[in-house]
């Protein structure tokens, strides 16, 4: 029988060096906070219960997750006073079931994987086992002591170091999957009897050791996965590191980047061959592209599903839309939520799309702003034509049926259809429905005075 596996997860410091007013687990890497990594991850395998641990900020904390993350089961628990990583354990006995294991983790360690915590938890087979790392150079970190047979003994911090520990290379994590009847058994009896007064939770190794408990150890694939964030140095370099991890996978899957270096993804990004990002492109949310896309410098693309061959020009903003095969957009084209381009259609420079379907084959090439539109196949909007959408009340829909010319500097005044193959003659504005195959002008016959005299500067 599989025993149950618990979470908890240290989230109370308050990370003065961040020189924030947010809780320091709450600033964000990759668009995502550090304590959202820690919760995707450790969700990705079968968690029966999340206990969260928060402190300083912790009405912040419990709003931010219960917003993001309100399909998970989570126990908040306050640590009122911030006596020590072992207090922050102890206090959340009052919620921990007394049978199956606990994963220990920490807020501000956002990038630990689910391979490892995985691995880790295999491990325990004895009740205890911990992420360990071999460093060059562990100065100012907690030591792994170990016996003649090889077996963990103790963990020696720096400071209480000898100068034979010293020399030892294997690290702490900090990172442990226990057995609960063990937290049960040890956490009550950890001391603050130290120089700093506070309750160190790897005093549970050494009572485990006693105890005649054999320690496993593990180490992470990355050396990222252990590395705690804080202050803002810290981040940006944990920032660049995670984001040379996510574009080396995308190359190996394929992905040609003009420079790996410029570009962000604070999300998803899956991909088919032969494509290409230029410098520069933010991908946000969840992103696929098909094959052969290619995207020039600059683009910022959310949550958004690009088709086989499209290519995006630079400085596009797109914003969960659904573009097919074939497409042309930009540059300086923003497409916004629930836009879709059908394959083969065309978006130009400096337009504005918004809750709009594009049919095949069509065109809006020029300074435009369509919204709230259905327009069909193969229909031409000129240059500078606007939806009128907004009566100051309600969004209304305009309607350009296939084979429609729209003139430049056109004014459709929704509610409104435009038949198939009519037309509308340049700077009209229509507010009535055009027939199939009609000519519509809505404008005021051009008059003419000769001899006319501009105004003189006084």
């Amino acid at each position: 029988m599989t025993s149950s596996l618990s979470v908890i997860i240290l989230a109370a410091g308050k990370g003065t060096r961040m020189q924030s007013a947010k809780p320091k687990v709450l600033q964000t890497l990759a668009g995502k906070s550090l304590l959202g990594h820690v919760l995707d991850t450790c969700h990705q395998l079968t968690v029966d219960d999340t206990i969260i641990v928060h402190g300083f900020g912790g009405e912040q904390v419990q709003a931010h997750i219960d917003h993001q993350y309100a399909h998970l089961p989570i126990t908040w628990i306050a640590q009122t006073e911030q006596l020590g990583t072992g207090h922050a354990v102890k206090v959340t006995l009052s919620e921990l079931p007394k049978d199956g294991q606990s994963l220990i983790l920490y807020g501000d360690v956002p990038l630990v994987s689910c391979e490892t915590l995985t691995a880790l938890k295999s491990a325990n087979t004895d009740g205890m086992s911990m992420l360990t790392l071999t460093v060059d150079n562990p100065f100012g970190l907690g030591r792994i002591k170990r016996d003649k047979e090889g077996n963990i003994e103790a963990i020696v911090e720096q400071k209480d170091a000898n100068s034979d520990e010293q020399k030892i290379k294997e690290i702490n994590s900090g990172i442990y999957c226990v057995d609960n009847a063990l937290l049960h058994k040890f956490l009550p009896k950890l001391s603050n009897d130290n120089a700093q007064q506070e309750y160190y939770l790897t005093d549970i190794v050494k009572m485990a050791v006693a105890d005649g408990i054999t320690i496993a150890a593990i180490e992470p694939e990355h050396t990222f996965e252990i590395e705690g964030v804080n202050n803002r140095q810290q981040l940006a370099s944990l920032e660049r590191t995670w984001q040379g991890k996510l574009v080396a996978d995308l190359q190996e899957a394929g992905i040609q980047f003009a420079d790996p270096t410029r570009v962000d993804i604070r999300g998803t990004l899956t991909a088919g061959q032969d494509v290409f990002i230029d410098v520069g492109v933010v991908f946000e949310g969840d992103c696929t592209l098909g094959n052969n896309v290619y995207i020039e410098a600059g683009c910022v693309i959310k949550n958004a599903h690009i088709g086989n061959a499209c290519h995006i020009k630079p400085y596009c903003v797109i914003d969960r839309a659904e573009i097919g095969a074939g497409v042309d957009i930009g540059p300086f084209a923003h497409l916004r939520p629930e836009t879709v381009l059908s394959d083969n259609s065309k978006v130009g420079n400096f337009v504005e799309i918004k809750k709009s379907t594009i049919g095949h084959g069509s065109k809006v090439n020029h300074l435009s702003y369509i919204g709230d539109a259905t327009i069909g196949t193969d229909v031409n909007v000129g240059a500078g034509t606007i939806t009128c959408n907004y009566d100051g009340v309600n969004k209304s829909q305009t309607i350009i049926n296939d084979n429609a010319f729209i003139g430049s500097n056109s004014s459709l005044v929704a509610p409104v259809t435009i038949g198939n193959t009519a037309t509308v003659a340049a700077g009209s504005v229509i507010t009535t429905d055009v027939d199939d195959h009609a000519l519509a002008f809505g404008r005021a016959r051009q008059t003419q005075k000769d001899n006319f005299q501009r105004p003189t500067k006084k």
